[in-house]
């Protein structure tokens, strides 16, 4: 279904949250499928491919039920715990107005202005710049910011941050995301539990050419063995190419939600705050900042900034920041400060030059004696009651010409 506005965009995500539900159940049913294909290599290894596959055909229609009822278990529980399953890999906790004043207070007149249902406010203890937001309905929306991101930005900054994440919450985004990530997760499970199963087998002696008696058969049934442990390499191969295709496909489906939805949001924020300057600073602020350490990739794809990038770039879930900037500056009216510095960054390389000077500059004069042409005419002068006497060289005796005393 093609989007051409906000509300067939909504709508859009609504049909594909669906239709990738329908899809989650037609991956399980071919892991299914891959997994009865092994089960019958192991228990006979001498059928022809002909033969596991029909066997294999009535094991997945005893299992259809098992595997539907699996399914559905799966999403009810991501349902109603996936907040917080991800507030546990992120360590995000919730605040109130009492505890967080200015970004309660600008999230709150956001969602003012336009009428929207205020979600649930948590905070992540990082020092990365990034945000994200969660939940499948009212209830359960949650837009999580990091500290890092509130000491590096400014209020105007924020606001636009916020603007994009309740963007996706009223784009329907979010919805479409955890989906994605339930698909992901379930065929990840059962694609590596029947890695596991495929990897644990015993490849010699009875589970593909019989058992050890086997040895006192006549030639021909030997001949019959080798022709039928064929055709169980065949089948093996074709189930190992279901449970990668399925993995594939899950990991595809992430990446047909399409890379536009970000455009969107950063489009959504321009129009919540009608400040277009900040949400591309913003953006410029957090480029190349956001990694969560210990974020799962799952959780990554919901943020702001995704800077963990798949080969070429072809499996990057966000557009770059680059891209984002000159579509807010064509369509927007923005201007582009280009990459931005933070005063920690800064800081940091600042710190290295200070501490290092006194310590690599071995070559330098030792520190020049108060009196003479480098020290200064009221400095320090030796009591006359000590008689000690003025140490000579170039250093002490008083300069002639230009630099000397007149």
């Amino acid at each position: 279904m093609a989007a051409y506005g906000l509300y067939t965009h909504i709508a859009s995500n609504k049909t594909r949250s669906m239709l990738l539900l329908g899809g989650l159940f037609l991956l399980i049913y071919v892991l299914v499928f891959a997994g009865a294909l092994i089960a019958e290599v192991m228990i006979n290894g001498n059928g022809s491919v002909a033969y596991y596959m029909n066997a294999a055909t009535r094991d997945l229609m005893k299992a259809l039920p098992w595997a539907t009822l699996g399914a559905a278990a799966w999403i009810v529980i991501a349902y109603f715990f996936h907040q917080k399953m991800i507030d546990a890999v992120t360590g995000g906790t919730a605040v109130t107005r009492q505890e967080q004043p200015r970004l309660y207070n600008l999230l709150e007149n956001l969602c003012i202005s336009r009428g929207i249902t205020m979600p649930q406010l948590k905070i992540m203890d990082s020092p990365a710049l990034n945000a994200f937001a969660t939940g499948l309905n009212p209830r359960q929306y949650a837009v999580t910011v990091t500290t890092g991101l509130l000491e590096a930005l400014d209020d105007q900054e924020i606001e636009a941050v916020l603007g994009h994440e309740l963007t996706h919450i009223r784009n329907g985004d979010v919805q479409l995301m955890v989906v994605a990530v339930i698909i992901a997760g379930v065929v990840g499970f059962f694609g590596e539990l029947f890695f596991r199963l495929f990897t644990n087998m015993s490849w010699g002696g009875g589970s593909w050419g019989g058992s050890s008696s086997s040895s006192s058969s006549s030639s021909s049934s030997s001949s019959d063995r080798k022709n039928s442990g064929g055709g169980a390499v065949i089948v093996v191969i074709i189930a190992v190419v279901l449970i990668v295709l399925a993995w594939l496909l899950s990991q595809v489906v992430k990446l047909a939600l399409s890379r536009t939805r970000e455009y969107l949001a950063d489009a959504g924020s321009v129009e919540l705050t009608k400040n277009p300057d900040a949400m591309i600073s913003a953006l410029r602020k957090i480029e190349g900042r956001g990694e969560l350490p210990g974020a799962t990739s799952a959780v990554m794809e919901l943020c702001v900034d995704n800077p963990r990038e798949g080969f070429a770039d072809l499996f990057a879930t966000h557009p770059s920041v680059d891209a984002r900037v000159q579509a807010l500056i064509k369509f927007a009216g923005g201007h582009d400060p280009g990459p931005l510095a933070l005063p920690s960054d800064e800081a940091d390389e600042a710190q290295p030059d200070e501490t290092g000077t006194e310590a690599t500059d071995g070559n330098a004069p030792p520190p020049l004696p108060s009196s003479g042409p480098w020290g200064h005419a009221d400095g320090p002068t030796t009591p006359s009651g000590q008689g000690q006497a003025t140490p000579g060289g170039p250093w002490t005796t008083p300069a002639t010409g230009p630099w000397g005393q007149h």
